[in-house]
């Protein structure tokens, strides 16, 4: 399903979309699944909306995925999704984060910025960190899509980034059900739902390559329940077993 041409569009656009991903009545489970994590972060005391992240409340945040339902562990470790990352990150990659956005109406921007330029200072060289998105609305800029500025996937340094970014960005178009992989160094923020009555729902993968500080610390942010249910190498993506940079040389011991 990763074909040549969505290769060529994350090279040249900074992004490609792959649909039908999910198939419908998986797509609703998962965001019935959503739906519920949301509650049970309130209830843990994990808020939904973060002051200064976004304007007001009506953009719902919802972190620690992992923790809250398998579905999540599911979804981050799709194939599909690791295809992905293999190819722009090579296989020395880590997950960072898994989070959730859904956008009410109402719901408004939050700052312009790429996923990368948030955890590496500049220059910016190579794709070293990548989102996969996942549609679990129809997407589209009435009601939130994400907001991205063609091309920017390019800036090396924050000197690149026009003063006008806002003026030109675009937003991502989707079914539900579909994949919208984002390259890290593309520079984008949330939509803005102008709709009356409609959500609009997405989860987003966050790999990046291994020497990069993950967004989000699964070994505190886990339950032992949770890690004692993940596989060897989904407890590497996730940094809860003790790596080094060096293999032992054959034949030499200490």
């Amino acid at each position: 399903m990763f074909t040549e041409d969505h290769k060529a569009s994350l090279k040249q656009h900074g992004y490609c979309v792959i649909e039908d991903v999910l198939e419908p009545l998986k797509t609703a489970d998962v965001r019935r699944c959503l739906v519920e994590a949301a509650a049970e972060s309130e209830r843990r005391g994990v808020p939904t909306y973060i002051e200064g992240l976004d304007p007001n409340p009506n953009n719902v945040r919802v972190f620690n995925l992992l923790d809250l339902d398998p579905v999540f562990v599911e979804l981050i470790s799709h194939p599909l999704a690791l295809d992905i990352a293999r190819y722009l990150l090579d296989d020395d990659f880590i997950i960072s984060n898994f989070t959730a956005n859904i956008a009410k109406p109402g719901s408004g921007s939050m700052l312009i910025h790429s996923d990368l330029a948030a955890v590496l200072p500049e220059p910016w060289h190579a794709p070293w960190s990548l989102n996969v998105i996942w549609c679990l609305d129809d997407v589209r800029g009435e009601n939130g899509a994400t907001l991205f500025m063609p091309g920017s996937h390019h800036y090396v340094r924050i000197s690149d980034v026009p003063t006008d970014i806002a003026e030109q960005m675009v937003p991502f178009e989707a079914k539900a059900g579909s994949i919208v992989a984002m390259e890290g160094r593309l520079w984008h923020t949330s939509g803005i739902n102008q709709t009356r009555g409609e959500e609009r729902a997405l989860l987003f993968g966050y790999y990046s390559r291994s020497f990069i500080r993950p967004q989000w610390n699964f070994n505190v942010g886990l339950s032992e329940a949770t890690k004692s249910k993940l596989s060897p190498q989904m407890r590497h993506w996730l940094g809860l077993e003790l790596t080094a940079n060096v293999k032992p040389l054959a034949g030499i011991t200490e």
